[in-house]
């Protein structure tokens, strides 16, 4: 199935008897604006209080967004999670081929009545994303970055202390060695015992 055939299936769906090509809509204004309800958001019933979920999945959605894209007929899609409004108002109005010619002679060169304006029914709520304008929205409004490991986030505390050390480091070395000679003049002789040292039994 091509891209235009995708979406054109699509509004015949949805818009139902008025989008299929039929001698009676010859006589019909073409530009009137239809109120179908819109498939690609929830709806709430009112009876229950209860939320539907959208009659086309996110999948769905994307898949048609994709071939709409193709095709050039963004337009013709209704606006949804994961087609904006303003997406659609940008896209602007669709080119969409006319009817085969036997259709031609039955609606007498009139539009393809699933082309129809259409207004549909329901409220989209965007969620604005930060940075997503930028195509940066992992780490967009943060102070920094990535947290890191441990190791490097106290990697260059750990550097200033090593540099002060190895600053004094020969003096350190001496000030070792020296403690040991002063403790044991003669490390191969055997060491001194006291005077009164006395057996432990």
């Amino acid at each position: 199935m091509s891209a235009l055939q995708a979406i054109k299936r699509f509004r015949i769906r949805e818009l139902g008897a008025i989008a299929l090509p039929s001698p009676a809509l010859v006589n019909s204004a073409p530009k009137t604006k239809l109120y179908p309800k819109n498939p690609f958001i929830p709806k709430l019933n009112p009876k229950t209080g209860r939320w539907a979920p959208p009659k086309y999945s996110l999948r769905q959605q994307a898949l048609l967004v994709k071939k709409a894209r193709e095709s050039g007929t963004l337009a013709l899609l209704p606006p949804g999670p994961k087609i904006s409004v303003s997406e659609i108002a940008a896209s602007g109005q669709a080119i969409v081929p006319g009817p085969s010619a036997s259709e031609k002679s039955q609606v007498k060169n009139a539009a393809a009545p699933w082309t129809r304006p259409v207004e549909w029914i329901g409220e989209v709520k965007e969620k604005k994303v930060i940075g997503a304008e930028v195509g940066n929205r992992l780490y967009a409004g943060k102070k920094r970055m990535f947290k890191g490991h441990k190791w490097q986030r106290i990697a260059e505390k750990r550097e200033k202390q090593r540099a002060l050390l190895m600053r004094s480091m020969p003096k350190r070395i001496k000030e070792f060695k020296q403690y040991y000679k002063r403790r044991r003049p003669h490390p191969l002789k055997p060491p001194r015992t006291a005077k009164n040292a006395k057996l432990p039994f």
